[in-house]
């Protein structure tokens, strides 16, 4: 995303506490709708454990604008990726009484407990890109092997099934351990890939926090020629090193996710950053809270609710003169048709 999630850096628990987001004054009633969103007052409740980044920013905006067009009202909990504070902020949201809750990222074994007891009281649950392992929770992610093998098909596309790599990746996150599932099979399968180096951090800033260990990596490794870093935050930081090193002609690096300010980058003269496989993170946001929602109305969106990616290569970026993620969305019609999943007719789409 090389040391466990357990050793990430401890942020400060002050600033961790419940931002209550109101998206009106009062939750509205949704004409037509079933129980109980047609007559409003429906409380949702979105517990994160990592809102730093392009991708999870865009995440948030997603359930912000999807809980807005349901007339339900959003708090928002931030862990500030502390493990711990996430289990005692689920705690807090059963507290207050939402309807449903939507755990974003986290670890699975902190997360059990407090889920658990929301169950029990009744709380619908919709898990984003974390495996929660319960039958009464949805789970909503990025179809992470989908993703991985996108992004690496691509590599091996450009670069054949004969080179050094450094690959960014980090343990203890669902997405992280599913993608790093193909990486391990894309090298079983082709044996002139060479790992030189496992690297990866989330110390904040990520990017500058990667950008130092890649420049190290680099120094040590002058033959990596790929660079496998599957999310955008890892894919800036190493971008900022290859460039620093002047290697921007040499190194190409593979991503996952994608946002307004990745396109800029992936479009600048000479960027090594050749690919990325991407969901539109607002979408996925928007499919979270419409999972959710059809949970809290007794219907079903299915145990495990996937959202595919797609594969944007810089030269489609360079070709459609695309300039942001509404452009991309327009302009790459497979990035913006993710918004069919989950949907019942009574919910309205997200604008």
């Amino acid at each position: 995303m090389h040391g466990s999630i357990k050793q990430f850096a401890r942020h400060c628990l002050a600033g961790a506490v419940l931002s209550a987001l109101a998206l009106s004054a009062q939750a509205k009633a949704l004409p037509g709708a079933p129980a109980p969103f047609d007559k409003g007052q429906v409380q949702i409740a979105l517990v994160g454990y990592l809102f730093s980044g392009d991708f999870p920013e865009a995440y948030l905006r997603g359930v912000e604008k999807q809980t807005e067009a349901l007339g339900a009202n959003l708090r928002v909990f931030d862990a500030r990726q502390q493990a711990a504070s996430q289990g005692e902020m689920i705690d807090q949201a059963i507290d207050l009484g939402v309807d449903g809750i939507i755990v974003q990222l986290g670890l699975a074994e902190t997360l059990k407990g407090p889920i658990d007891r929301a169950i029990a009281k009744g709380i619908k649950v919709v898990a984003f890109d974390v495996d929660l392992n319960s039958p009464q929770v949805t789970q909503v992610e990025q179809d992470h092997h989908a993703l991985a093998r996108l992004a690496l098909d691509q590599a091996v596309k450009d670069n054949g099934t004969r080179f050094d790599a450094g690959y960014v990746y980090i343990s203890g996150f669902t997405p992280m351990e599913r993608r790093d599932e193909i990486w391990s099979e894309v090298k079983k399968a082709n044996p002139g890939i060479i790992e030189k180096a496992r690297f990866g951090t989330l110390n904040p800033p990520i990017a500058n926090s990667v950008a130092d260990q890649a420049s190290a990596v680099l120094r040590a490794n002058p033959d990596i020629s790929v660079i496998f870093a599957p999310f955008d935050e890892f894919a800036k930081g190493a971008k900022i090193a290859v460039d620093e090193a002047g290697l921007g002609r040499k190194v190409k690096i593979y991503s996952a996710d994608i946002s307004t300010a990745d396109i800029q980058i992936m479009k600048e003269p000479d960027s090594a950053w050749a690919a990325t496989a991407a969901v539109n993170p607002q979408v996925a946001g928007a499919i979270s809270v419409r999972s959710l929602a059809m949970l809290i109305a007794g219907e079903n969106p299915g145990h495990q609710v996937l959202v595919p990616p797609t594969l944007i290569t810089r030269q489609q970026l360079l070709d459609l003169d695309v300039k942001n993620v509404r452009d991309l969305a327009q302009k790459l019609p497979a990035f913006g048709d993710t918004a069919n999943v989950a949907r019942a007719e009574w919910i309205p789409v997200a604008n």
